[in-house]
């Protein structure tokens, strides 16, 4: 990936940042590796600290004071680190910091069998620190790719006949899992026919590593029958592989359809 750059809060003659990240796919749990490049401007200038983080676009939900729900994007930092303590730049010199920046395992994945899913947007961001400045990069994006077992509940849907439709970043908490990041990620599916009592089912994984909480929200179609639906079970990380999950999404799928007769 190339080069970003940006100037420092000096103004004129000051420090310029750049930040290049040696590989920009990674998986939860992983790391991404990079080099961030501090070049002095025409004076001294002292550097007070730099810090690399992650950012994803998050939709946030507000009711304004009519009652009325309304929407509105908001990039939020969900994890940082700091690569690089106090010290004097000097005009035209060069300052370069490696770093490994560690995905936490609830990291939102954006690419699904090597595409971008839409909507995902997630990627490093650069933070100097100057007196009494703080000046922020440009977001170099990351492509996050599943899990194997989030590959292997994601192929399953599609062995289903369930179809991606998008994918959203939603500020606020999924009760009952064990979520640590301020949002979460819901990957929307379009419903096949043998499902006819549903009009699309959204997926949330919630991981820690050792397990996986999967979240399934049914939307029912018609205005008679209710509300969404939530269900949920746990996956294990490592014994994943023993599971035929397309026949045990459809038996799940069945059994809660049968008592709501959806299906």
């Amino acid at each position: 990936m190339g080069f970003r750059k940006m100037m420092a809060s000096l103004g004129a003659g000051g420090a310029s940042v750049e930040t290049e990240l040696h590989q920009a796919d990674v998986t939860p749990g992983g790391v991404i590796h990079g080099e961030v490049r501090i070049e002095g401007g025409s004076v001294d200038q002292r550097i007070q600290g730099v810090t690399v983080g992650l950012q994803a676009r998050v939709e946030v939900e507000t009711r304004n004071a009519q009652g009325e729900d309304t929407e509105y994007h908001q990039n939020i930092e969900f994890h940082t680190q700091q690569v690089g303590g106090e010290f004097v730049i000097q005009p035209r010199a060069v300052h370069t910091l490696q770093f490994a920046l560690e995905v936490p395992w609830e990291t939102p994945v954006t690419m699904f069998m090597g595409r971008q899913l839409t909507g995902m947007k997630i990627g490093v961001t650069t933070e100097l620190q100057i007196a009494r400045a703080v000046d922020k990069g440009d977001l170099d994006p990351v492509n996050v790719h599943p899990l194997p077992a989030q590959d292997a509940l994601l192929e399953a849907f599609g062995r289903l006949g369930f179809r991606f439709h998008s994918a959203d970043l939603e500020k606020g908490r999924v009760h009952g899992t064990r979520q640590r990041l301020p949002f979460y990620q819901e990957i929307e599916f379009k419903v096949p026919e043998q499902y006819r009592g549903l009009k699309e089912v959204e997926l949330t994984f919630v991981a820690d590593g050792n397990e996986m909480d999967v979240v399934l929200e049914m939307d029912k179609k018609g205005a008679f029958t209710g509300g969404d639906t939530h269900r949920s079970f746990v996956m294990n990380m490592q014994s994943f592989e023993h599971t035929d999950w397309a026949d045990y999404l459809h038996q799940w799928l069945a059994e809660v359809g049968a008592k709501r007769n959806w299906f």
